[in-house]
């Protein structure tokens, strides 16, 4: 029995199947993650034309099958493209790493719309030349966030709140939990956090996400934010990210 299904979605990955025919993983609105067949996708005029580069965003209808086999995908309409105007090749980088933590981070039909539509807009602010250095931090927060792998900025396992005086704290990478200086451990993260640098991600988190960020990012706190988020993503992947050996950071 074959369930007929229609959604929005990004493209997030593709992969040869036949000479013809292609798999491409789209991350839905309504469903999460999934892997169609796409079947004619590489003929110059298929049946989707170029509705399924990588990032475009379309309406999608598949045919979810009941046994593990691949679903079909039947009709996608092309909404938008994601095209990095600026000269920065960076920003392009950018939208390939928010495919990237999007399939990785992702299972199969578990949906987020939260997640999907943090995706959506990060993907248009870079397209309209937002800073890229913020949007990837900022999707990575709501990435962890979303796994609830955050760590809470506000106090310490302890119980110790976070005050506006230059304590250094640190983060247990590997549990994900702030810790004051009196309980940091030896597998802390190096670069000790200031209360200011944990009020600025603790307000980065608390933005809404279809609201511009009032503060930026000052290098002094990138240097110590960066390391930070890059490890815990990583810790979650068993591995760095592949597209941060790209972007400049």
């Amino acid at each position: 029995m074959l369930a007929r299904e229609k959604t929005e979605g990004l493209v997030i990955r593709q992969a040869d199947f036949s000479e013809s025919s292609r798999v491409v993983t789209f991350f839905t609105r309504d469903f999460g993650k999934i892997s169609v067949l796409a079947k004619g996708a590489k003929r110059l005029k298929g049946a989707f034309e170029a509705g399924l580069d990588l990032l475009t965003r379309c309406q999608i209808v598949f045919l979810h099958k009941s046994t593990n086999s691949l679903d079909i995908l039947t009709e996608a309409k092309l909404v938008s493209r994601f095209r990095a105007n600026s000269r920065d090749v960076n920003v392009h980088y950018a939208g390939l790493y928010v495919a990237e933590l999007l399939n990785s981070c992702s299972e199969q039909f578990d949906p987020d719309p939260t997640w999907y539509d943090a995706a959506v807009i990060t993907l248009d602010r870079l397209q309209q030349g937002s800073d890229y250095r913020i949007e990837v931090l900022r999707f990575e927060l709501l990435t962890l966030q979303v796994l609830g792998l955050l760590p809470e900025f506000e106090h310490c396992q302890c119980g110790q709140p976070v005050g506006d005086d230059q304590q250094q704290w640190s983060v247990w990478i590997q549990q994900g939990v702030l810790l004051c200086p009196q309980c940091r451990r030896t597998e802390s993260s190096n670069r000790p956090l200031t209360g200011a640098v944990l009020t600025l991600l603790r307000d980065i988190v608390e933005t809404p996400y279809d609201q511009e960020l009032t503060r930026c990012l000052q290098d002094t706190h990138r240097k110590v934010v960066r390391p930070l988020v890059t490890a815990l993503i990583s810790q979650v992947l068993d591995h760095r990210p592949r597209m941060l050996s790209y972007l400049q950071l």
